[in-house]
C-alpha cells in the first residue's frame, strides 16, 4: 500500500490489461487486477471506517456524559445533536461530496494543483451556507416546541444548540479537507487525527461536565473542541507539506466559477440529505404510534446498531466515489467499471456477514443498550427488518458512491426524492396506520418502498452506463472546471 502513496504513476496504471489467449494467463491477469483494485479500495475503506467510527463515537460519548446529569439533559443533548446539528450535518456533508467528483477526476487527470483550488471553493461555499443555516440554532427552542417537544427539553436543547454553533462551522472546513485528502489516497492521516480528536473528546467531556460542572454547555463545548481538533489536524497536515503537489497555497482562482460550484454542491447536498432525513422521519413517525415509548425505544436500538454498522458501507461509498472518479479522470472507463464491480461485491459480502450475525443474535443484540424485557422482545421482532436494512445498505451506498464519482448527483437527487418521499413515506404510513402494523409496517414500508426501489433503480442506471462515454464527460468536466 505504501507504494501507492509514493508513486503517483503506479496509481494511474490501467486496471484492465490485455487478456492473454491462454486461459491460465487470463486467470492470473484477473487475479492480479482484483488484488491491485482491492489494495487501492481498502487504502481508503480501512482508514475511513476508523475515522467514521471515531467521529460517531464522539457523539455517543458526549451523550453518555450528559445522560449522567439527568433525563432532561440527556434528551436535550440528544435532540440538539440529532435534530438541529443532524439536519445541517447532512446537508453540508452532501454539499462537500461535490469535491469527490471534482478532486477525484482532477487527480486522475493529473491536474494536481486544481485539487487545492477546488477545496478552497468548497470552503467558501460551505462557510457562506453555514451562515444561512444559523437560524436553526438561534431559534432551536421555538422550533422544537413547534415540533411538540416538552418546554423544559426544548429550552435546554436550545441552549445546547446555541453552544454547538462552533461545531456547525467546523463542518465547512473539515468535510472539504476529508474529501481533498481521500481523493489522493491520503487516508491514514484521517484515522490518526480522528483518534486524537476522540481522546480529546473524552478528556474535555470529563473535565467540562464533571470537574467544572458546566452541564449541557460543557458537553456542547466538548464536541466543539474535538471537532475543531480534527479540522486543525487535517489543515496542518495539508499546508505543512503533506500535499506538496495538490496544495500550492491560497489562490484567487478559488473565487472563479463559484455559482457553478454552488449548483453542483447543492445537487450533492440534496442527494445525500434526502437519505439522511428519511430515517430521521422514520423515528418521528414512530413517535405518533400508540404505545409510542416502547416502539421508539426498540426502533432507536435498531437504528443505533444500524448506525454503527453503516460506518462500513459509508466508507465504501467514499472509496467507490474516489476510485470511480480517479479512473474516469484518467480516461479509463473500463477501470471505473471494474472498480465498481469489486467494491459492490466486497461490500455485499460484508453486509451478508453482519446480516447473519444480527439474525443469529436477534434476541441478544439489544442487551448492549437495554435490559428491559419488553424492549428486548420488540427488538427481536424487528431484527429481520434490521437484517434486511443492513443488507440493502451494503449495496445502496456503493451505488451512491458510483454516482458521486461520475457526477450524477442531480439525477440521483430526483431518484431519491421519488423513491423516498413519493413512494416510501406514503407506503410506510399506509402499512403503519391503515393496515395497523405499527412500527413494523412503517419501517417495512419505508424499506421496501424507498430504499429497495432506489437501490434497484441505481443498479439499473449503473449497469446501463457507457463507461467510455463517462470517461469522455469527465475529461470535458476537468477541462471546463480547470
Amino acid at each position: 500500500m505504501g507504494s501507492i502513496h509514493r508513486d503517483g504513476d503506479e496509481f494511474h496504471q490501467p486496471l484492465l490489461t490485455q487478456s492473454s489467449s491462454n486461459y491460465d494467463g487470463e486467470e492470473k491477469d484477473l487475479t492480479t487486477r482484483l488484488w491491485i483494485e482491492t489494495e487501492k479500495l481498502w487504502t481508503i475503506v480501512g482508514p475511513s471506517i476508523i475515522s467514521r467510527v471515531a467521529s460517531y463515537s464522539m457523539n455517543i460519548i458526549t451523550q453518555a456524559f450528559a445522560g449522567h446529569l439527568g433525563d432532561v439533559e440527556l434528551a436535550a443533548i440528544s435532540i440538539a445533536n440529532t435534530v438541529i446539528v443532524g439536519f445541517n450535518f447532512g446537508l453540508l456533508l452532501g454539499m462537500a461530496s461535490a469535491l469527490e467528483t471534482l478532486c477525484g477526476q482532477a487527480f486522475g487527470a493529473k491536474q494536481y494543483h486544481m485539487l487545492g483550488v477546488y477545496m478552497q471553493r468548497s470552503w467558501i461555499v460551505l462557510f457562506l451556507c453555514c451562515f444561512l443555516l444559523l437560524p436553526f440554532y438561534v431559534f432551536a427552542t421555538p422550533l422544537l416546541k413547534l415540533l411538540g417537544q416538552p418546554d423544559d427539553v426544548a429550552e435546554m436543547s436550545g441552549v445546547a444548540a446555541a453552544w454547538m454553533i462552533p461545531l456547525h462551522f467546523s463542518f465547512a472546513f473539515q468535510f472539504p479537507l476529508q474529501r481533498f485528502l481521500q481523493s489522493q489516497l491520503k487516508t491514514r492521516v484521517l484515522a490518526y487525527v480522528s483518534f486524537v480528536a476522540l481522546g480529546v473528546n473524552v478528556v474535555t467531556s470529563w473535565v467540562l461536565v464533571y470537574v467544572l460542572d458546566w452541564g449541557v454547555i460543557g458537553a456542547s463545548i466538548a464536541l466543539d473542541v474535538s471537532w475543531w481538533v480534527m479540522v486543525l489536524g487535517l489543515y496542518g497536515y495539508t499546508v505543512l507539506g503533506g500535499c506538496p503537489l495538490s496544495w500550492t497555497g491560497y489562490s484567487m482562482q478559488a473565487f472563479n466559477g463559484l455559482w457553478e460550484f454552488l449548483k453542483l454542491s447543492a445537487a450533492s447536498g440534496v442527494m445525500l440529505c434526502l437519505e439522511n432525513w428519511y430515517y430521521r422521519i422514520l423515528i418521528l413517525m414512530t413517535g405518533y404510534l400508540p404505545n409510542a415509548t416502547l416502539a421508539v425505544d426498540a426502533l432507536s436500538v435498531c437504528m443505533s446498531i444500524n448506525g454503527w454498522e453503516l460506518m462500513i458501507p459509508l466508507a465504501f461509498l467514499a472509496a467507490t466515489g474516489v476510485r470511480v472518479a480517479n479512473e474516469l479522470g484518467a480516461g479509463n472507463g473500463k477501470g471505473a467499471k471494474f472498480a465498481t464491480k469489486v467494491s459492490i461485491v466486497q461490500s455485499i459480502i460484508l453486509g451478508l456477514v453482519f446480516c447473519v450475525i444480527v439474525l443469529i443474535l436477534r434476541d441478544k443484540v439489544a442487551l448492549i443498550f437495554t435490559s428491559s424485557s419488553d424492549v428486548l422482545d420488540e427488538v427481536d421482532k424487528l431484527s429481520y427488518l434490521l437484517g434486511i436494512t443492513i443488507l440493502l445498505n451494503s449495496v445502496q451506498p456503493v451505488l451512491s458512491g458510483v454516482a458521486i464519482g461520475s457526477g450524477w448527483q442531480a439525477l440521483v437527487a430526483y431518484i431519491n426524492l421519488g423513491c423516498y418521499y413519493i413512494i416510501g413515506l406514503p407506503l410506510g404510513f399506509l402499512m403503519g396506520w391503515i393496515f395497523d402494523l405499527g412500527v413494523t409496517g412503517i419501517w417495512g414500508g419505508m424499506i421496501f418502498g424507498g430504499t429497495a426501489v432506489q437501490t434497484v433503480i441505481l443498479g439499473i442506471v449503473t449497469m446501463r452506463t457507457d463507461w467510455e462515454d463517462e470517461a469522455e464527460k469527465a475529461k470535458k468536466r476537468v477541462q471546463r472546471w480547470g
